[in-house]
């Protein structure tokens, strides 16, 4: 073994560890509390120990300084007990209970590692929700069709749009036949969205829980035999988990099931002719039916996916319009017809979309081809009225996309989207609970902008400069073999190690690396009626400032404003989408952000995640600006309630990747702002030229 591999596996001294916990845990080592204790015990470990040691405290001290600490005082004592993949997954669950219960609790669950060793022996082939999320939105992806988000519940269930999966599966023994499960019920959920489960009218499903499990079954039938036609190997592993067998009176009914043209018409029939003590069998994989809600997300879609239909062959149209420029000056513009779809199902289910434009067929964008598949999935067919362009009303010629509005109506199902949201009396989330719609500030003072950048001629100045230094930030590497220049602190070490007989190291050097930046940053603009005045001009000065910065910087960001009032009208303005430029449309949008409603926050944000997490970026932020609390005076939104929603939304974008950081101007926000954002994760200011250099620091510390 060469120098460099003994130095790079020897074990850190305890000054090393020392100066490590510090660096991290600081905050919490006060004058009650040292980090000497620490580092000693740990200095004593296998340096694979103290890396994942260090690691982890790192992480979690983001979350918790004082649960950081913890975790260090007992992680080799884990460590030893679990194996280090054991003692991730213990800190994890720890890591749970902190966001659920708070520092109380997760401390209480740390300390009982013995409870945590038996619970692990018992489960030790379970798999949670966490670990196979992402394979499994990969793995619905490929088997075609509308994308589906996925989250977890209590019971495997879907409304067409979403897929809800078991947090947890420990029926089995493996972890294998634990994931078999999941990926069986994940497919099956799909199957009824997208082979016909909720195709009937409301009237037609059964109302009573113990029917609609039957009829569960039954479709679970008919959904497999078509994966035995299409997909073997799938049904093979549906085929293993049908443990027990259906006994013969239900496999009598669900005979008729397995013809290639049955559908859920056939399976309520076969609903009819099961005997009264028939019971639905144990599988791993049945969930729930709920076609209310299916319904009613699907008709919100239609609804929405008729619109968009419409107005796109209606672009179509205009473009048409446009290519067909008169010869000559004074000449009458000729006109397109109307773009009619024709749509074909070949072999496979294999569509074939033309649209026919003025006795021409031409193929169609994307972006329809994607509607039509959508709307056959929902109806099964495609009807007269979805296969021309939109007249006068919800699309204005010549308005561009930004024209399309859909206006949610009293029932809150018109052209909004549903979103749950989180009831933390009953620790559980109220479903379609919020009807949320996104729209565009309308435009102000094309001036606005102009004034702002002379006012703050110094600032703007003094930022742009801050910025291009972030954009060429170097790290600096210490104790590495080769370098620019001499680590001295790690050269007096050596020598000191050399004059007790220890041969000198390699890692000597101090190593100047590039910071390749990936960043994309959502700023989040609070519209509520209590910005109104000079709340509104600081908020608009800033993300002036904060603009001009960022055109420096170069990194990817977008701007939305949120407001609302009551559940069913909360909105969501768009100011700058990550795919536009900094352009004086922007600059209007941004001159024209208005106090409005209220601040029924959490629903904002959960949209506002799903946007950010589609940017493919390293770090992702959210930022917040906002002048108090989350806030609406109907459906108990006030108080408690209200931040407690708040902060779920919170952890679920941290669950997503994305790093969130409030910048308030509210001098209460210490008596809630901690509760939702965490203690490290915002700021109190009152001067709107202290704000962009808050956020310049908010980003070196991010993303350095």
């Amino acid at each position: 073994m060469n120098s460099s591999a003994r130095s790079s596996s020897a074990p850190l001294g305890a000054a090393e560890i020392e100066e490590r916990f510090e660096e991290l845990i600081g905050a919490v080592l006060s004058s009650r509390r040292t980090a000497t204790g620490l580092a000693g015990q740990l200095a004593g470990q296998p340096r694979t120990v103290q890396e994942f040691t260090l690691h982890w405290v790192g992480i979690t001290a983001r979350s918790s300084p004082e649960l950081a600490y913890q975790f260090a005082s007992v992680a080799p004592a884990a460590i030893e007990a679990l194996g280090v993949a054991g003692a991730e997954q213990w800190l994890i669950a720890a890591m749970d209970v902190f966001d659920r219960e708070g520092l109380y609790r997760a401390a209480a669950s740390l300390k009982d590692l013995p409870g945590f060793i038996l619970q692990r022996r018992e489960q030790a082939g379970a798999v949670a929700f966490e670990e196979v999320a992402r394979v499994l939105e990969h793995f619905l992806a490929g088997l075609s069709g509308r994308p589906m988000k996925l989250e977890p519940d209590d019971l495997p269930w879907t409304d067409t749009a979403t897929v809800y999966l078991p947090r947890r599966i420990a029926r089995f023994a493996t972890r294998e036949e634990n994931f078999r499960a999941y990926k069986v019920t994940a497919a099956l959920l799909w199957a009824q969205a997208r082979r016909g489960t909720f195709l009937l009218d409301a009237a037609r499903y059964p109302g009573a829980q113990r029917e609609l499990a039957l009829l569960g079954v039954l479709e679970s039938v008919r959904l497999a035999a078509r994966f035995e036609r299409e997909l073997p190997g799938l049904h093979r592993d549906i085929d293993a988990l049908c443990r027990p067998a259906l006994d013969a009176r239900f496999e009598q009914a669900a005979r008729p099931l397995r013809s290639p043209s049955a559908g859920v018409a056939d399976s309520l029939d076969a609903l009819r002719t099961l005997p009264a003590g028939a019971r639905a069998p144990d599988w791993a994989f049945l969930g729930k039916l709920e076609p209310q809600r299916a319904l009613e997300v699907r008709a919100a879609r239609l609804l929405r996916d008729k619109q968009e239909l419409h107005s796109a062959l209606a672009r179509m149209q205009n473009e048409m319009r446009g290519a067909e420029m008169p010869a000559a000056e004074g000449d009458p513009m000729p006109t397109a017809g109307a773009p009619r779809l024709r749509v074909a199902l070949r072999e496979a289910e294999q569509l074939e979309i033309s649209v026919e434009l003025d006795g021409r067929t031409m193929a169609p964008p994307p972006e329809v081809t994607a509607l039509v598949e959508s709307i056959l999935q929902d109806l099964g067919e495609l009807p007269e009225e979805y296969l021309v362009a939109a007249g006068e009303g919800a699309y204005r010629a010549g308005g561009g996309e930004e024209a399309v509005e859909l206006i949610p109506g009293a029932d809150g199902a018109q052209g909004g989207r549903f979103y749950d949201e989180w009831d933390f009396r009953r620790r559980h989330y109220r479903k379609d609970w919020c009807v949320l719609t996104e729209r565009d500030v309308h435009p102000g003072d094309p001036r606005f902008v102009a004034s702002i950048l002379a006012r703050y001629r110094a600032q703007v100045w003094h930022l742009r400069r801050s910025f291009e230094a972030l954009r060429g930030e170097d790290r600096r590497l210490r104790g590495e073999p080769y370098g620019d220049e001499i680590d001295l602190d790690a050269a007096v070490r050596g020598f000191a190690e050399l004059r007790t007989g220890a041969e000198l190291g390699d890692r000597l050097f101090v190593r100047r690396e590039r910071n390749v930046r990936d960043v994309a940053v959502m700023f989040v603009v609070d519209m509520s009626g209590s910005t109104k005045g000079w709340i509104n001009d600081c908020e608009r000065e800033s993300l002036v400032l904060l603009a001009e910065a960022l055109e420096v910087l170069g990194d990817r960001y977008a701007i939305y404003g949120f407001s609302g009032i009551t559940r069913k009208r909360c909105e969501v303005y768009r100011v700058k989408r990550f795919d536009e430029r900094y352009d004086a449309l922007v600059e209007q949008r941004i001159a024209g952000i208005q106090p409005l409603d209220y601040t029924r926050m959490g629903v904002a944000l959960r949209h506002l995640t799903g946007i950010l997490g589609a940017q493919e970026a390293r770090t992702r932020l959210m930022i917040t600006l906002s002048d108090g609390k989350p806030d609406d005076f109907s459906d108990g939104y006030r108080g408690e309630y209200g931040i407690e929603d708040t902060r779920q939304a919170l952890l679920e974008a941290r669950r997503a990747g994305i790093h969130s950081f409030c910048i308030t101007i509210d001098r209460e926000a210490r008596d809630y702002l901690p509760r939702m954002y965490g203690a490290a994760h915002y700021t109190v200011i009152e001067d709107v030229a202290r704000l962009p250099l808050k956020v310049a620091d908010v980003y070196r510390r991010l993303t350095s």
